[in-house]
């Protein structure tokens, strides 16, 4: 067959597929709608993580390519959000900004573009948006691969009457991004210092000598750049993209593997889905034996997977400690449910953050 023909008749078939495609979106979409006067009738929230979770891991396990999991993924949650929309979920998403940020990006993804997104300037505005009811939902960072645990954030869990409702992980993938695309006019980077810190490398080996300013955000990184030619942001290429910056090399991160844990933050308690992640934190007498009477012999005798520990001082008194600890479970499986009245009944004090749908790591 002809080059041309061979090309004709591959759109054809590609015309043929479309149709098939835009039949069947509309036909989930007429589902969800049902779905959606289910759900009203039971008082049944609209936003179903493990749900969403059930869909995503069926359609990774499923495909063979030669799309990555990733991609088909960013379609899938584009299809589900949009379908959202159709059940009139107006939802209001508060994330730490500003636009641009990893956390934009984080909430992006996991909510789609049919949701409304507010950035806020500290992480305790985003937990008093969604405490006040001015926003449905609030994301935020809580663990870095290579950085650790957020300690404000660990704080703000503590403090304030939310409940964690559902986690996602995201690949922090850095780009050096300009107005221009000729490395050789970059005459200042900017970002904020741990993202020039995780980039060390890749700029002493291709940007000797240039000036490194730091930015509160990368976001505000990218802003800076979108005014000046002369300066190149470290940033990730969702921000390149809202502030219409092009990309001079992406993936220059020291670390490949560099991931961020967000935390969805709400204020009602998702049920049991099957694959659960509790999270809780507590405080113990301080007294030889009872970290391991209280906590760790409890968990041991009922052989819940314990999969996080940690400790940061407590803000209530000089050198008294909170410990912080991620399980395998949710709060209303009967494992898990005596085990935390074993643990409340030897603790200081107990606060369940919440049970919530275990996501898939990067």
């Amino acid at each position: 067959m002809a080059p041309n023909k061979k090309l004709a008749s591959l759109r054809r078939e590609i015309d043929t597929l479309d149709s098939r495609l835009l039949e069947l979106i509309n036909r989930r979409a007429e589902f969800a709608i049902e779905v959606s006067g289910l759900k009203r009738k039971d008082c049944l929230g609209v936003y179903d993580p493990s749900r969403e979770r059930e869909i995503e891991g069926r359609i990774t396990e499923k495909n063979s390519g030669p799309l990555s999991d990733e991609d088909i993924l960013f379609v899938f949650r584009e299809i589900i959000s949009r379908c959202r929309s159709l059940q009139h979920d107006d939802r209001k998403i508060a994330y730490l900004g500003p636009e641009g940020s990893f956390s934009n990006q984080a909430a992006f993804r996991e909510f789609g573009v049919s949701s409304e997104f507010f950035p806020m300037p500290s992480f305790e505005d985003v937990f008093e948006d969604v405490y006040a009811k001015r926003a449905d939902f609030g994301i935020l960072p809580v663990e870095n691969s290579v950085e650790g645990s957020v300690g404000d954030v660990l704080d703000m869990l503590l403090e304030w009457d939310l409940s964690i409702s559902a986690e996602c992980f995201e690949r922090i993938e850095l780009s050096l991004l300009s107005l221009g695309t000729d490395i050789s006019q970059v005459k200042t980077v900017a970002s904020h210092p741990q993202a020039l810190g995780q980039c060390r490398k890749w700029i002493a080996t291709n940007l000797y000598g240039v000036a490194l300013v730091e930015t509160p955000s990368t976001a505000a990184a990218a802003k800076m750049s979108a005014r000046d030619p002369s300066v190149a942001a470290i940033a990730s290429r969702f921000a390149g993209s809202i502030y219409d910056l092009r990309t001079i090399q992406s993936h220059i991160e020291d670390s490949p593997r560099n991931t961020t844990r967000f935390l969805v933050v709400g204020r009602n308690n998702p049920p049991p889905s099957g694959q659960d992640k509790t999270s809780i934190a507590f405080s113990v007498r301080d007294e030889p034996g009872a970290l391991h009477k209280a906590f760790f012999l409890p968990f041991s005798e009922s052989s819940i997977n314990l999969t996080k520990i940690e400790s940061r001082p407590s803000r209530d008194g000089q050198w008294e400690y909170v410990f912080f600890a991620d399980f395998s479970g949710h709060r209303e499986d009967r494992s898990v449910r005596e085990t935390l009245e074993r643990v409340g009944d030897n603790c200081v004090f107990l606060k369940v953050l919440g049970s919530y749908p275990a996501g898939a790591p990067v």
